[in-house]
């Protein structure tokens, strides 16, 4: 049943809530922004129809308080909650509050939530819609764990069965060491997530990590949009993802592909969503399934010539999910986060005193970033991405390695100039990727820091009016000070659609 959508709150801050605005606009919706005390000049909230205060900047306070969410979605008067990812975006709580209220949620339902969200539920799921999973065991009995190492060989994973993003898990190398590591594991697992449940499952050594991204609608449609390789992580955090992958064939594709769309037809699943694989010796397994948009969607969205969230929003007012156009070309995203890679990426705090972005055919970048503003220690340390385009993955590296040249931040320490080195390397070159990259080649990484200084040189330029906001300075390969003519950034939070055939 069509029920037309008129005003969309974002329950979510910075670059994605930029990144959805955008699209509800596109689609004629009134917007609803909320923010923290400490986002008050933040870009979002600009950019919004409305804006309502939800509290003080801790998230459990904020961004993570369904009630005041609830309470700013009702009083500003939405139909709709979207909301982007991480904080609420996988709490069935929070869907079944938007459903209860009689909004619509943009996302799957509360009860697929639950089915995809939970590592055991999904795999048994998966296992009845024969969908490959690595061998596990569903335990935290001592004996039975040891049972199941010896039989597959160590080392083996200890996993939360409620979790992500690393936490809760751990690596078991040896038998001595299993006890402990499912008492540490099963205790971190209860902290982040309030479920201390956990499981074991076999140790793939170098796998490659591909996700296939799918959209439903009520209707009973499913389609998947190709895979996308996110092998490049650290501490299981992705750091740089593609499309399409090197390791992946048309007949392979077909069979993920398939997986993931049976999957995601066992739950009856709605909306944007990600079915995430390991790829190792040409088997794939069932990793886990993220029920929300992912943050590396933008890397879909340029090759399928497609708006992923106006999607959702199409999806969420019960229109039919649109067949996909062929995919062209490669694309590639990297994504820059305030962090110190030279000290084992401790997190970065300070205020943007200058920013440079590129802006070139082929090039967006999805950002809340402007020059003033301030990074704080309460929300995540993504401060922008780059996704770049190109007819092939080789063009799509070399425009990334010029767009990454091009920017420029100054006032805290990010991850460019690490992310650049890594583009450049010959084994990103050569598609020799795993889920241990950084670990095997950068794991102690250092560089020179003639781009740090060439962006001091072009702020203090900047401030004298010796060079124009439109230009930067960077370093040359033999260590000079070059000028580069650049058109000034100007797009809506530093997002650009790639047009849609």
């Amino acid at each position: 049943m069509k029920r037309p959508l008129k005003k969309l709150l974002i329950a979510n801050r910075g670059e994605i809530a930029l990144r959805v605005i955008r699209s509800a606009r596109l689609l004629g919706l009134k917007t609803v922004a909320v923010f923290s005390e400490a986002d008050k000049a933040s870009t979002h909230v600009a950019a919004a129809d409305e804006a309502r205060l939800i509290g003080p900047a801790p998230p459990a306070e904020s961004y993570l308080n369904i009630d005041a969410v609830m309470r700013a979605a009702i009083e500003t008067g939405a139909d709709a909650i979207h909301p982007g990812y991480g904080f609420l975006s996988e709490r069935p709580a929070f869907a079944r509050a938007v459903e209860a209220a009689g909004l619509i949620f943009v996302g799957p339902s509360s009860s697929s939530m639950e089915a995809v969200g939970d590592k055991v539920a999904a795999r048994r799921l998966a296992m009845d819609a024969k969908v490959p999973v690595v061998p596990g065991i569903e335990t935290a009995d001592a004996a039975s764990v040891r049972a199941f190492a010896k039989k597959v060989g160590y080392p083996i994973l200890v996993k939360a069965s409620a979790g992500g993003g690393g936490r809760g898990m751990r690596l078991v190398e040896q038998p001595d060491a299993l006890e402990a590591a499912l008492e540490s594991a099963a205790r971190e697992a209860q902290a982040a997530f309030g479920d201390g449940r956990i499981f074991v499952e076999k140790y793939l050594a170098k796998p490659r990590h591909i996700e296939v991204q799918i959209l439903g609608d009520s209707h009973g449609k499913i389609i998947a949009l190709g895979e996308r390789e996110c092998s490049i992580q650290r501490r299981h955090q992705k750091l740089i993802e593609e499309s399409p992958s090197v390791a992946v064939d048309e007949k392979l594709r077909a069979r993920l592909c398939d997986a993931a769309v049976r999957l995601a037809g066992a739950v009856g699943y709605q909306s944007a969503g990600t079915v995430e694989f390991l790829l190792q010796d040409g088997e794939f397994y069932l990793l886990e399934v993220n029920a929300r948009l992912q943050v590396e969607h933008p890397v879909t969205e340029i090759r399928f010539g497609c708006d992923l969230v106006a999607e959702q929003l199409r999806i969420a007012a019960g229109e039919h999910v649109a067949d996909p156009v062929p995919p062209r070309g490669a694309t590639i995203e990297c994504r820059i986060t305030a962090e110190d890679a030279e000290h084992d990426f401790r997190p970065a705090i300070g205020r943007v005193s200058y920013l440079h972005l590129p802006n070139a055919p082929g090039v967006r970048v999805d950002t809340f970033l402007t020059q003033g503003t301030e990074i704080g220690a309460n929300y995540d340390s993504l401060l922008a991405k780059v996704i770049c385009y190109g007819a092939n993955r080789e063009e799509a590296r070399r425009r990334m390695l010029l767009a990454l040249d091009d920017v420029v931040i100054v006032g805290l320490h990010h991850t460019t100039a690490f992310l650049r080195e890594v583009i450049a390397s010959e084994h990103f070159e050569r598609g020799e990727l795993s889920t241990h990259f950084v670990d095997d080649h950068f794991g102690k990484w250092r560089h020179d820091a003639s781009a740090e200084k060439a962006a001091l040189i072009t702020a203090a330029l900047v401030a004298a009016g010796t060079i124009g906001k439109g230009q930067s300075m960077r370093s040359s390969s033999n260590g000079k000070i070059e000028r580069r003519d650049q058109s000034p950034w100007t797009t809506l939070g530093g997002f650009q659609l790639w047009e849609r055939r």
